[in-house]
């Protein structure tokens, strides 16, 4: 084996500790289960969380808080809708700061936890439409005859990664929905292996916590992993929809 070709220094400064968390089953998951159009319908879209997935939401929790990560985890970023929010703040949020009441896991510093509109769900139109404002009751965003084509999915992938390589943290949890955290991954496994990129890049389970080292490899002579040609129009276009 040539180590040197397999193994090289790289500064720390200049990589992230991702860990990207589905959420827990939702009430779309179970009756998508029983019948795949219901995952289509309106009702169901800002589903919360079932009875399983909240138990799925309190295993997690305990494997977080066991396993020391909560304590090295600097930002949690989530998805606005509700079954994301749930599970964000319920693995990694306070559990004592909305009774009031205190607990052994409450005293712990709980990370910061910000819902960007970039990681929500695969959208219900075309992003050129995204104008909704999330204390409207209506979804302005959802049109089940019009899916986000999955190219437009990667494009605002690549524009969310580039905002996650200016935050300051080190350590961070993104808690989205299973095809986001996929093409999440689909773009930072550009480069890598075949047999490497199958495997990173599997469907997630429900509450299933993965967790990845990304490299910002801006100065190695070759593009940054989250910057690649083929995305530049459809992020130029993305980028002046967020900003308007």
């Amino acid at each position: 084996m040539n180590t040197t070709a397999a193994q090289f220094p790289y500064p720390w400064q200049r990589c992230k500790i991702v860990h990207l968390v589905r959420h827990g089953q939702a009430m779309h998951n179970v009756e998508g289960d029983k019948n795949r159009e219901a995952l289509l319908s309106p009702h169901l879209f800002d589903a919360q969380l079932s009875p399983l997935g909240l138990q799925q939401v309190d295993k997690l929790r305990k494997d977080v808080h066991a396993s020391g990560i909560l304590k090295r985890i600097e930002l949690v970023i989530t998805s606005p809708l509700y079954r994301t929010m749930q599970t964000a703040f319920g693995v990694f949020g306070n559990p004592g700061s909305h009774d009031g009441k205190s607990s052994a896991t409450s005293a712990v510093n709980c990370p910061q936890i910000m819902a960007v509109e970039l990681c929500r769900d695969r959208l219900g139109v075309r992003p050129c439409d995204m104008r909704r404002r999330m204390d409207d009751e209506d979804d302005s965003m959802w049109n089940p005859d019009v899916r986000e084509p999955e190219e437009e999915i990667d494009a605002r992938m690549v524009l969310f990664m580039k905002w996650l390589w200016t935050r300051p943290e080190q350590e961070i949890v993104i808690v989205s929905h299973g095809i986001i955290l996929q093409h999440i991954l689909y773009i930072l496994g550009n480069d890598c292996h075949q047999t490497v990129r199958t495997d990173l890049c599997k469907r997630f389970d429900n509450c299933e916590l993965r967790s990845v080292v990304i490299v910002d490899k801006s100065l190695m002579g070759a593009d940054s992993q989250v910057c690649s040609p083929r995305h530049v129009a459809k992020e130029k276009v993305l980028r002046e929809q967020v900003s308007n």
